[in-house]
């Protein structure tokens, strides 16, 4: 059996670091695709969970904010 091609336009830096964290782990970055692949089919999904970012701004607010906003938590 011989083995198919697959192709992906990167942005060069990107490929660049992950390059260089594969080797740092002993692997190329065709045996890093090899490993998704293959934990794709295993798990019948990606090997990790996918979610929107969430915003950190409320850790941003003054503590007098957010006292207040969980003082109406409790408010009746």
């Amino acid at each position: 059996m011989s083995d198919t091609v697959v192709r992906a336009r990167v942005d060069p830096s990107l490929k660049k670091e992950t390059e260089a964290i594969f080797a740092e782990l002993g692997l190329t970055t065709t045996e890093a695709i090899r490993m998704f692949l293959a934990q794709v089919r295993l798990r019948h999904g990606l090997p990790f969970s996918v979610s929107a970012p969430v915003s950190n701004d409320d850790l941003l607010a003054s503590s007098m904010t957010r006292q207040a906003a969980l003082d109406s938590v409790f408010d009746d």
